[in-house]
């Protein structure tokens, strides 16, 4: 997920842990991960979408900014008109973990068949 940078400090300690977003669709999932510019991932916890005009001051504060009309110039910056309230928790760096079934990574370039064998 983007977030501007005065914003990726206080998700990193965890002190934001909600965003408004003005999409034309839903754009990410409850429970799914998204990498955050700058470093780390945040894990959706909920989605919710919202009328434009039940996002409060309250809501502004929480998601970083100063009051309603700041958080709408950031978050309206596209064709969107659906609003929703977005609930996230910060999981700092993360590596990925690979499946069981996920064939190992070589150093060893493949040996090569001789040419006519198959």
């Amino acid at each position: 997920m983007m977030f501007t940078k005065k914003l990726r400090e206080p998700i990193r300690r965890g002190e934001i842990t909600t965003s408004i977003r003005i999409w034309q669709s839903p754009r990410v999932k409850a429970g799914n991960a998204y990498a955050v510019i700058g470093g780390g991932r945040v894990r959706v916890t909920g989605i919710k979408e919202i009328g434009i005009a039940d996002v409060t001051p309250k809501m502004a504060r929480d998601s970083g900014f100063d009051g309603v009309i700041d958080l709408l110039k950031t978050a309206k910056h596209g064709r969107g008109e659906r609003v929703f309230l977005v609930t996230f928790a910060y999981e700092g760096e993360q590596t990925p973990v690979r499946s069981a079934s996920a064939p190992r990574p070589s150093s060893r370039p493949r040996a090569r068949r001789p040419s006519g064998e198959r």
